[in-house]
């Protein structure tokens, strides 16, 4: 079947005295309904279909092999939260797990709050945004997405009335929201952010009263600035409401008495340009976390009469030039605080009150890579905290510590089905030294009766690299399908990441961002020299950012690999930054740099994956993307698979399929997800075998 050949229509674009041309513009189309356009991805759809057929087969054994190893019975460990017990089931063939409470632990009077899977059965796409209990228990909010755009719509449900009640639900519908809600001490107002249809970025704050229609509520603020975000949050001990800002290198605070929302929301302190921090508030004393005089972050305490005064904060931790200080979790006698240091996260248990005020220490963790974050800890008055941990070889485990002592008791592992044993499988972390001289850390899994460090094994690399978001090493039931089958399942935690610090990522971002991909090849490279990956095997796959990361490296070093999945792939860099009605454009600028400004547009313009496909050869490409795609928009991948096509001098395989029902998170659900990683399983283990 000969692949799909696209129109082209020249659309000329001109910055700073710099011309291009687009010939696969045409593509975008906001309204997702131009004939056109849907008649050409479904063209690539079904060539992929038809130059996958013999893939068939292994995809259906490798979902097969994914699906087999889930526990279809399943639940989590209930949390208290005020006078129940909270957790979810989900059983058989069900996409999604549905929400209980009780009266105890052991499961007393256990109620059905929501079942999910009757509100997701008429939709091809559900995403549950956010569940949200009134603080006297008797009203649950519900925020649902059905069209995969991160438009969410709230309901609220009376939970004093029997769940199948025809009543149960409210009248109240707020409609165009980001899906999150935040309740007052009063039990009937709450706030919530509305969204720009247009940009899709939250940008206003509501006051909504139940019993009233969505029409009367209150806008308590509007953000007129598109580089940040807007969230919503309670402070740990329920007496104030926050409006948080955030912007790629500034927050800021707006704060509201818990007990009077409908007062004015006020400043929390003066805003401060590239003052980055996360304020809470534990009785007395707020607790900041911040970057003022301390690039890796250090921790301050104020009381409430001088928290506008940044001079009279208190330095609790001070700041470390090798360690991170990534948060804080409030406890009326202990703070739990989140650190990493050399790549490695770590907790360490501080005691505010009591004999042994001041006294710190660690909690330990025994895998050489791995990651662990704080659970659900929704009651502050108590000495026992969950912890979730895993590694590349340890399976999603939830831990229960008492602060006092530092004891710890496993709660549950996730089951593996199958004939998983941990002990077959070996990870290493391993510092590579990129083309500056700068180690980049990698995290590496692989089976040991398969592998040997002999250059054999074929090898999948996996990147992201943006934003400071640190992937971490943690378990995937679903890698061990490449583990058994020999390959090497390999990390670069490459910068653009704070893997390493604050200064990790701002080495990795605008005009540095080329120090991104160098890293991504070297570590190819150094791998290979190593003996961990055969040259002529090797694989890589990222997504969103990650993807750009793959259109990067496809352009600059395509001899390296065999194949690359690239997923919801954000390729079209230069032209996206210059459109401010492209949704999520304006925030960005921060983190890849405004092209309206000529530098940034050189920056820019060296990496842009669009705008640097050029006459060579490509290594076999599976291209994945969303029609519904908030974040990354469509035709990005569309128009940079047509370029592509027209400019590659291979016969390698240029493969691109578009879910026409899925936005930027895939396919919703737990077994319909995993279609989409056997799909790319399948093209990377069927390239070995040509």
């Amino acid at each position: 079947m000969t692949a799909p050949i696209a129109a082209k229509t020249p659309h000329l674009m001109e910055k700073h005295n710099h011309q291009r041309i687009d010939n696969y513009y045409w593509m975008r189309d906001d309204q997702r309904s131009d004939e056109k356009v849907l008649a050409h991805l479904n063209d690539e759809n079904n060539y992929a279909d038809v130059m996958l057929a013999k893939q068939k087969p292994l995809q259906a054994l490798l979902f097969n092999e994914l699906k087999d190893r889930i526990v279809k019975d399943d639940n989590t460990v209930p949390a208290k939260d005020g006078k129940y017990w909270y957790h979810s089931e989900i059983n058989g063939e069900q996409e999604f797990s549905n929400y209980y409470r009780a009266t105890s632990f052991a499961g007393e009077n256990k109620t059905l709050l929501l079942d999910v899977n009757e509100r997701a059965q008429d939709h091809e796409f559900y995403d549950l945004g956010d569940l949200s209990i009134s603080p006297n228990d008797q009203i649950m909010s519900i925020s649902e997405d059905t069209d995969s755009r991160r438009i969410y719509t709230v309901y609220f449900k009376d939970l004093t009335k029997s769940s199948n009640a025809p009543d149960a639900y409210l009248a109240d519908i707020l409609v165009e929201t980001e899906g999150q809600v935040v309740w007052s001490n009063d039990n009937k107002t709450i706030l919530y952010v509305k969204k720009d249809l247009e940009t899709l970025l939250g940008t206003q704050v509501y006051r909504h009263k139940l019993g009233t229609p969505q029409a009367d509520d209150v806008l308590v603020y509007e953000e007129d600035d598109h580089r940040f975000y807007i969230s919503l949050d309670k402070s740990r001990d329920d007496s104030q409401l926050y409006i948080c800002l955030h912007a790629t290198e500034s927050t800021h605070y707006l704060v509201v008495s818990a007990n009077e929302p409908n007062g004015q929301f006020t400043e929390l302190f003066p805003y401060q340009e590239q003052h980055e921090y996360h304020a809470d508030k534990m009785g007395e004393f707020f607790y900041i976390v911040t970057n003022y005089q301390a690039k890796n972050f250090r921790l301050m305490k104020t009381t409430v009469a001088q928290i506008d005064d940044i001079n009279n904060w208190q330095e609790i931790i001070p700041h470390r030039e090798n360690v991170l200080l990534e948060g804080i979790e409030l406890f009326h006698r202990f703070i739990v605080i989140t650190e990493r240091e050399n790549g490695q996260i770590r907790f360490v248990v501080h005691t505010t009150q009591g004999e042994n005020a001041g006294h710190h220490y660690p909690l330990s963790f025994d895998d050489p890579c791995y990651f662990a974050c704080l659970d659900e800890n929704p009651e502050p008055n108590t000495s026992i905290a969950r912890l979730y941990y895993s590694s590349l070889t340890t399976p999603d485990s939830l831990f229960e510590f008492d602060l006092a002592t530092g004891q710890r008791k496993l709660l549950k592992q996730q089951q593996v089905l199958g004939d998983f044993n941990q002990d077959d499988y070996q990870a290493e972390r391993l510092f590579i030294n990129a083309r500056d001289g700068v180690a980049v850390p990698v995290s590496i899994v692989y089976r040991r009766s398969t592998f040997k460090k002999d250059g054999t094994n074929p090898l999948l690399q996996y990147g992201y690299g943006a934003y400071g978001l640190t992937i971490d090493p943690d378990f995937s039931s679903q890698t061990l399908s490449l583990l058994d089958r020999g390959f090497v399942y390999v990390i670069a935690h490459v910068r653009g990441s704070e893997m390493l610090g604050r200064q990790w990522y701002e080495t990795g971002k605008k005009a540095h961002k080329q120090n991104t991909f160098n890293d991504f090849i070297d570590v190819t490279k150094a791998l290979v020299a190593q003996g961990y990956g055969a040259k002529d095997k090797i694989f890589a796959s990222g997504g969103s950012a990650g993807g750009l990361l793959m259109g990067a490296v496809v352009n600059q070093a395509p001899e390296l690999y065999l194949g690359i999945g690239a997923h919801v792939p954000f390729l079209d860099v230069l032209t996206t930054m210059l459109d401010e009605s492209i949704p999520l454009t304006t925030n960005e600028y921060d983190e890849w740099g405004d092209p309206n400004e000529a530098q940034a547009y050189q920056d820019i313009l060296s990496y842009s994956p669009m705008d640097n496909i050029s006459a060579q050869h490509y290594p076999n490409i599976l291209v994945t993307t969303g029609l519904h795609d908030s974040q990354v928009q469509y035709f990005e991948p569309m128009k940079w698979v047509a370029k592509m096509r027209e400019l590659k001098t291979d016969d390698n395989l240029l493969l691109f399929k578009t879910d026409m029902d899925a936005g930027h998170g895939g396919a919703s659900g737990r077994f319909k997800s995993l279609k989409e990683k056997a799909l790319e399983m399948s093209f990377f283990i069927s390239l070995l075998n040509e």
